[in-house]
């Protein structure tokens, strides 16, 4: 790295990183992406002051230096989509990109988790006839592997898809799908007036909808994805019913149930 390669890490602190931070912000680079290689940094200290020993048992670091981020204050808000706008979104995607939104909006994963969605992620849990997807924590933003429950929705669209690729869940053409924030999407979203949804907004939509069902936040920070401490590849088959029956709250529109009232400013600019 040409900015901190030769440094030791002894020596690394937000000071010796400040020239970094003045170069990116100056390239037109966004906070988000300055913060993540900060993280990263940060992270590595933390290992390296915890963790990571010598030959001796002491570890590398007698403490980890305070890393601060950078306030994001450009970081825009989440949108989470009501039925009409969900509706109208999926209805302007092709076909491919709408099966993926629509397992996106019922399981709460990442555009990246969606894309490389494996058949061998798979794992039937025959007692209670289902299946699970259990992603790579190499492929999950934290880390941690990630259980993806599977609503009757979701599983629809499983079933849809098998046997059409011999690896991937999700393809196009027969080749596996990059990302789902393609110039269709952009296309689609500008066309039902909605410029600013992002793919990520489906899983704030996922995740508000959960909570609106009644959804306690421990099983939501699972069914999300999110660290929560627990192991996610040591669940019971009760622990595992009561996520799946979790997940599958979402799957109606909400008839007789409280609704979902999204707070949004209006721009009158």
């Amino acid at each position: 790295m040409p900015w901190i390669g030769d440094v030791p890490l002894s020596k690394l602190h937000i000071g010796v990183l400040q020239p970094w931070i003045t170069h990116r912000r100056k390239e037109g680079v966004a906070v988000g992406t300055i913060n993540h290689g900060l993280k990263v940094i940060r992270r590595i200290l933390n290992l390296a002051a915890s963790e990571w020993m010598d030959e001796h048992g002491m570890t590398w670091l007698q403490a980890a230096p305070k890393i601060k981020l950078l306030p994001d204050t450009n970081k825009r808000k989440p949108y989470p989509l009501n039925w009409e706008e969900q509706t109208a979104l999926f209805k302007e995607l092709p076909d491919h990109l709408a099966q993926m939104a629509l397992f996106t909006v019922n399981t709460g994963c990442r555009d990246s988790e969606v894309c490389n969605m494996r058949w061998d992620w798979e794992m039937k849990i025959p007692q209670l006839n289902t299946s699970v997807f259990l992603v790579p924590g190499e492929m999950v933003k934290n880390g941690d592997e990630r259980l993806v429950i599977l609503n009757r929705i979701a599983r629809s669209v499983v079933e849809a898809q098998r046997g059409t690729h011999p690896t991937h869940v999700f393809h196009y053409k027969g080749k596996p799908v990059g990302h789902m924030l393609t110039s269709a999407w952009k296309r689609a979203r500008v066309r039902i007036g909605l410029p600013q949804v992002r793919v990520h907004d489906l899983k704030h939509t996922f995740g508000r909808r959960l909570r609106a069902a009644g959804v306690n936040f421990e099983d939501r920070q699972d069914l999300l994805g999110h660290r929560s401490g627990r192991i996610t590849t040591h669940y019971s088959a009760a622990e595992l019913t009561k996520l799946i029956e979790a997940a599958e709250s979402v799957c109606d529109r909400g008839e007789g149930k409280p609704e979902l009232v999204v707070l949004r400013r209006l721009n009158f600019g």
